[in-house]
């Protein structure tokens, strides 16, 4: 107790910034990716998707490319939507009531104070599952299984 006492009269703080990134990482900007896929909303998406989840669960600060300290950015390789996973019971109705999508990117992080990749992954890929019309659903659970595998990538190089 008495230590714990110390410490805050000492004015020792603890802050989280950056999570598991190189301390001097303290604000990202994230590229546009480029896009091969014949959906144009999914670059928009995704790179919302990853500057708030970089924002939230890092402690980064979002920047502009010239000013920050780090750069994320990619291409969306694949957009794959209406891969059936269940069928309607009544055989007169042949359409599937369950579909799933896949979203595949390549993606780095690039620390611009030191002139190298942080981390680098090909073929990120997230799947998400959706009802008959109801596409942008699955499409948000693949998108925040990309960010949720580039998050642990990043808090794991450090």
């Amino acid at each position: 107790m008495l230590l714990l006492l110390v410490a805050l009269g000492s004015g020792c703080t603890y802050g989280f910034s950056g999570g598991g990134l190189p301390t001097h990482v303290r604000t990202v900007a994230v590229l546009p990716f480029a896009n091969e896929t014949a959906s144009p909303e999914i670059t928009r998406e995704v790179t919302d998707a990853l500057r708030d989840g970089l924002q939230k669960r890092l402690g980064l600060r979002d920047a502009s490319e010239e000013k920050a300290s780090a750069v994320v950015r990619g291409t969306i390789v694949k957009y794959e939507i209406d891969v059936p996973v269940a069928y309607s019971a009544n055989p007169r109705q042949a359409t599937a009531s369950r579909r799933r999508l896949q979203v595949v990117v390549d993606i780095e992080i690039y620390d611009q104070v030191q002139g190298k990749v942080l981390w680098q992954r090909k073929a990120v890929s997230g799947e998400g599952e959706y009802s008959e019309r109801s596409e942008a659903d699955g499409r948000k659970q693949a998108i925040a299984r990309i960010v949720n595998e580039v998050i642990e990538g990043a808090q794991s190089q450090w």
